[in-house]
């Protein structure tokens, strides 16, 4: 089992690195908005595999926080530029 675990936090690392990319080079607002939500999905995806990889739940106020934060983020950068007509 510990084989699964190291390929899915590759893979999560491999995917944070692609969303680090697209949150560098934009080009508009928007994308980089959505490319912190996706971080932070990331995030917490990580946090949660972890969780099971050491099989204890010791870390679930910490998932919690970390996906109403990005909810909340998301939520706010959108009522930021919508009233904008170009989002660059």
């Amino acid at each position: 089992m510990t084989v699964v675990f190291t390929i899915t936090f590759g893979l999560l690392v491999l995917a944070g690195a692609l969303t680090l990319v697209r949150l560098l080079r934009g080009p508009r607002t928007l994308d980089r908005i959505l490319a912190i939500d996706v971080l932070v999905v990331l995030i917490a995806c990580g946090v949660a595999v972890e969780m099971a990889a050491s099989g204890r739940a010791m870390n679930i106020a910490l998932l919690l926080g970390i996906t109403l934060l990005g909810f909340l983020g998301s939520i706010s950068a959108v009522r930021l530029t919508e009233g904008r007509k170009d989002h660059r």
